[in-house]
């Protein structure tokens, strides 16, 4: 058995950028959503094994807490509006590179 090392050199590489990136965007769109105000609150899970579980006054706090830190934010609208189109350009770039890899993959063997 016969291992082509540069084409594992290759995969590998492409792989680690392509990591890489997705992980870099996506952080940086969700950044630039909580700067824009629009912070990513999820309801909490209740699971029977789980180690924490918000109680419904615990939830009402946290999003109490997320709504005064929006109206804190000294960004003007036109500042607020960018940060927002710029996450969405973040998580379009993430989209845009999970699906030019499956193409690769769906296409390209």
């Amino acid at each position: 058995m016969i291992i082509d090392w540069e084409a594992f050199l290759h995969v590998f590489v492409a792989a680690l950028v392509g990591a890489v990136v997705v992980v870099g965007f996506y952080a940086l769109g969700l950044r630039l959503l909580v700067r824009g105000g629009r912070p990513p609150v999820v309801a909490p899970a209740e699971f029977t094994d789980a180690i924490t579980v918000l109680t419904d006054k615990q939830q009402r706090r946290a999003t109490k807490a997320a709504a005064k830190a929006a109206a804190k934010n000294p960004l003007s609208e036109e500042q607020k509006r960018l940060s927002l189109i710029g996450a969405f350009a973040c998580f379009g770039v993430c989209a845009a590179a999970v699906l030019g890899a499956l193409l690769l993959i769906l296409f390209n063997h």
